[in-house]
């Protein structure tokens, strides 16, 4: 047994529920989300400070990208909270998840194979027998490996109750001491799902160290509920994603789960080690990174979450806010001191932002580029907004990878009878490219230059312009995902010229698809 293995696992409170975030694992599989490894690095500090217990930070035999940010993300998550990499119940995964888990101080290995008899046929086109001999095989090859282990059943609600009870028993005694019951397609109901959960814990009659865990998807917008109904039935470990983000419907949303809990103690009977009033800061750094925009009318962290417009509304709360408040905007995180910069504003005060923001391990180097960035900023506008300067940390400093080869430099265009000529000047390497094109409009037209003056030729798969804020000055935020020869990658770009900020996505976009392409051994144009 490993040095790893040998470590103590901490006992938990009975009446404490262990947060397990899976941003950085199932939230990041939600479509046109690719978060690099600082930015992974970058999120899951914040979930440390938060008092997150789990956080999943990948899945270490997907791709050397996944394995590079578990390992990213297990040398910098400090104190008590667990680092845990997602395995199939085969020996290649787990060793994998071990490798990568090594500079974690709490690290767990998360084994998972489906238990439906719909998965089994179609899906793994196994027998049941084949099953529990994988799950005899792979806990115990984990617990020899890390301190802890968990095993989920993939598809489990939708699973025989009686086999699902047989592999939890094998998974046990294997050595696995958290149990999860997945909902992985949001099938379930809220009080079906808390009988099923019932009779999985009184069936399995695991020792009482054992954790029962839920992990349930929003397809029919009930994630949520379901796993709060789990809660209540035993379970004492919900696995989520903050702003409920993830594949399909997304996932339970963490924020919503916590303060659940919090508001409802008198129900559930039980509490969270979560530092709630984060919730919002780290809600919105996510966003921001991921660039997926929180709605306004979203539970807790929307920005209308505590918003009162009725003046029936307005005359109660200023009354007593409890008339229309459940929760206190303060434990959340929603009232925060407001800060205004501009052109006059120095370093050490956009630094001091960035850090109250939550950006804590910037480095030096990147805090130069973020004032340089905002300086330009102050310059194209009057009024700087905050969310200005989380848009301009996410897409002008996070997003830049060292392995990018193309910058803009230079971007002119003018319409002509003919169409629209775009110019543009590309450093490559600390060389300029330009070239020119002609299109029907000012972004076609600038992205084919781009396009000429890297000889590639790609395809526009989605496209989106968004503000940075609600004034008239905003910039623009673009997000755009573009595919060549089966590599699809994501981009985002940043200016108060909407024509500029598409350009920018473009060749970030582009950037990635060579950072891509490497990591597959593909070459493009002989490099």
């Amino acid at each position: 047994m490993s040095d790893l293995a040998n470590n103590k696992t901490v006992k938990k409170p009975a009446d404490v529920v262990q947060i397990f975030d899976t941003t950085l694992r199932d939230g990041e599989q939600a479509a046109g989300i690719n978060l690099n490894v600082q930015e992974k690095v970058e999120i899951a500090t914040q979930l440390a400070r938060m008092r997150v217990d789990v956080i999943e930070a990948g899945f270490a035999a997907a791709s050397p990208g996944d394995f590079a940010c578990i390992e990213g993300v297990a040398k910098a998550v400090e104190g008590l909270t667990t680092v845990t990499s997602l395995a199939r119940t085969l020996e290649t995964d787990i060793r994998a998840a071990a490798d990568s888990l090594k500079g974690a101080q709490h690290p767990r290995i998360h084994t998972f194979i489906a238990t439906s008899d719909l998965h089994l046929e179609y899906k793994l086109k196994m027998t049941r027998e084949k099953v529990l001999e994988q799950v005899r095989m792979a806990v115990p090859l984990a617990r020899s490996l890390v301190p802890e282990v968990e095993f989920s059943a993939e598809d489990a609600s939708r699973s025989n109750p009686d086999f699902l009870i047989q592999v939890f028993r094998a998974a046990v005694e294997g050595g696995a001491t958290i149990l999860n019951i997945p909902d992985t397609v949001g099938y379930a109901m809220p009080e079906e799902f808390s009988r099923f959960v019932k009779t999985i814990i009184d069936g399995v009659n695991a020792p009482p160290e054992v954790i029962y865990s839920v992990h349930a998807h929003n397809d029919l917008g009930l994630a949520v509920a379901n796993s709060l109904a789990a809660v209540k039935a035993g379970v004492r470990q919900v696995e989520c994603t903050m702003n409920g983000m993830g594949e399909r419907g997304g996932n339970a949303a963490m924020e919503e789960i916590a303060m659940g809990i919090k508001t409802r103690r008198d129900y559930l009977g039980v509490t969270v080690n979560l530092d709630t009033t984060r919730l919002v800061a780290v809600s919105r750094q996510v966003s921001n990174l991921a660039g997926l925009p929180i709605p306004p009318n979203k539970p807790i962290v929307g920005s209308n979450a505590f918003a009162h417009e009725a003046g029936i509304h307005q005359h109660g709360v200023l009354a007593n806010r409890a008339t229309y408040e459940v929760m206190r905007a303060e434990d959340v995180g929603a009232e925060a001191a407001v800060m205004v910069l501009g052109k006059h504003s120095g370093r050490n005060g956009l630094k001091d932002l960035l850090i109250k923001l939550g950006y804590h391990t910037l480095t030096e180097e990147q805090i130069d580029r973020a004032f340089a960035c905002f300086k330009r900023l102050c310059d194209a506008k009057k009024d700087v907004s905050q969310g200005d300067i989380e848009a301009l940390v996410a897409v002008e400093v996070l997003s830049v990878s060292p392995e990018s080869r193309y910058e803009l430099t230079r971007l002119e265009y003018e319409t002509h009878s003919v169409g629209v000529v775009a110019l543009v000047t590309l450093s490559h390497h600390g060389q300029d490219i330009s070239a020119s094109a002609i299109g029907n409009g000012p972004i076609n037209a600038a992205c084919r230059a781009v396009q000429s003056a890297i000889g590639i030729d790609t395809r526009l798969e989605t496209f989106g312009l968004a503000a940075t804020s609600p004034e008239t000055s905003t910039q623009g935020e673009c997000r755009m995902s573009i595919s060549y020869k089966g590599i699809n990658a994501s981009g985002r770009g940043l200016s108060t010229d909407v024509v500029e900020a598409s350009v920018k996505a473009f060749i970030n976009a582009v950037n990635n698809i060579y950072i891509l392409a490497a990591a597959r051994e593909i070459k493009i144009n002989g490099e």
